[in-house]
């Protein structure tokens, strides 16, 4: 379990109300619901059942209570210590992006940030989208990075850039001055797949399937970033999101986009219906910046 799982198993066993738990905590009962199901779904057991309006704790609850309790007040000392830190330092600005924009497109972005808020502590991650939407919930970051729209409604998510999947291909294996490359050439090609289940590797993964002969994959890997370290390694082509590609030119590879292209949108997930610190606001803007000009170059 978390501290947030805690926090709101705490304040539902004080209260035995919802309503009440979440004005306890300054949630929204929809966000106090979500994590109280969360932690039931990663214990196992229902901590609470609705009796006659009110939330009774069960058997399990009960005997969790005396060390859910004694984690609670010894976390009371680093609250207290927090809040009269909170005038001396703002608060800190908690990003997670996936890992191809977490590798360079993130980095730049606060550096560049840097110069305008140049004491706004930052908080850095690295998550896949699934994870990153949990964490959102559970306010344990206030910005996502991701390369797809997750879907779910307690997270807003805004578009800030687009740019194309790109062919990754060892040195000469292209055509001089070649602009792109015809989806049904790579049919039997020697090529590096993609585990996961995202949308984008979904939907690619059934255009390489549908040509005749389908492409010949015997190594998948879990990232696009290791996807271009087996390229470079000589294990055949990959196709891989603009982020990965860039800079793979200098390391030796040949790139170029996909015919038909397929389009690859950078998102921004926030937790909907917050509003963002001037702080936030401020990387949304220098994110899209960066992002445009990275795909542009």
């Amino acid at each position: 379990m978390r501290l947030r799982h805690i926090e709101v198993i705490q304040a539902i066993l004080q209260t035995s109300h919802l309503g009440t738990a979440a004005e306890l905590l300054q949630l929204s009962v929809a966000e106090v619901e979500a994590i109280l199901r969360d932690a039931e779904s990663q214990l196992g057991f229902m901590l609470f059942a609705s009796v006659r309006g009110r939330l009774q704790a069960t058997r399990e609850a009960r005997e969790l209570q005396p060390a859910i309790t004694a984690v609670y007040d010894a976390f009371d000392p680093v609250q207290r210590l927090a809040d009269s830190l909170r005038q001396y330092q703002a608060p800190p600005l908690r990003v997670i992006g996936t890992p191809p924009l977490a590798q360079r497109l993130l980095p730049q972005s606060i550096a560049a940030l840097r110069r305008r808020f140049p004491d706004t502590p930052c908080n850095l991650a690295s998550q896949g989208t699934r994870d990153m939407v949990r964490s959102l919930l559970l306010r344990e970051c206030d910005l996502g990075l991701s390369l797809h729209d997750p879907d779910h409604a307690d997270i807003h998510c805004t578009a800030l850039a687009q740019g194309k999947l790109q062919l990754l291909a060892p040195h000469g294996w292209l055509q001089p001055k070649q602009k792109y490359m015809a989806l049904q050439d790579l049919a039997g090609q020697a090529m590096v797949g993609l585990e996961g289940q995202d949308p984008l590797s979904v939907t690619l993964d059934s255009k390489l399937q549908n040509l005749r002969p389908a492409p010949v994959i015997h190594t998948r890997v879990q990232t696009h970033q290791m996807m271009r370290s087996m390229v470079e390694a000589g294990e055949g082509l990959a196709i891989v999101d603009p982020f990965t590609a860039l800079g793979a030119r200098d390391s030796g590879l040949d790139v170029c986009p996909l015919s038909p292209p397929i389009p690859v949108t950078l998102y921004a997930l926030t937790r909907s219906g917050s509003a963002p610190s001037a702080t936030l606001a401020a990387l949304l803007e220098t994110l899209t910046e960066k992002a445009e000009a990275m795909l542009a170059g």
